[in-house]
């Protein structure tokens, strides 16, 4: 019953927002309030290349679109930054390989 609620949050009351944490170097949306979180993590490794690693959602919120949410803030940030993005995370492939927009193929190391 619990489980049905947090999905219920999620669906009608609460947009997917993502937050920036450039300090721990992490995307994050909050799901059911602060309980839980979706994380995509990177890390520098370059000046100005990042390394976009992981992206986890918890098992309860998987299909619902919340990783598509992070792996855009990830990339709109790597464009506005003016920064090259190495992508190990496969999810970030599949996404930039589903969305290949000019933007974001310019600024992916080769």
């Amino acid at each position: 019953m619990a489980h049905s609620a947090q999905l219920n949050v999620l669906e009608q009351n609460c947009p997917i927002q993502v937050e920036h944490d450039r300090k721990r170097r992490q995307f994050t949306v909050r799901l059911n309030g602060c309980h839980d979180k979706a994380v995509l993590l990177y890390e520098y490794v370059g000046k100005r290349t990042v390394d976009l690693q992981h992206t986890e959602v918890p098992d309860a919120y998987r299909g619902r679109g919340i990783a598509k949410h992070l792996a855009k803030a990830a990339l709109d940030f790597v464009v506005e930054e003016d920064l090259r993005a190495h992508l190990t995370c496969w999810y970030i492939q599949k996404y930039v390989k589903e969305n290949p927009l000019p933007q974001y193929l310019e600024h992916l190391q080769p």
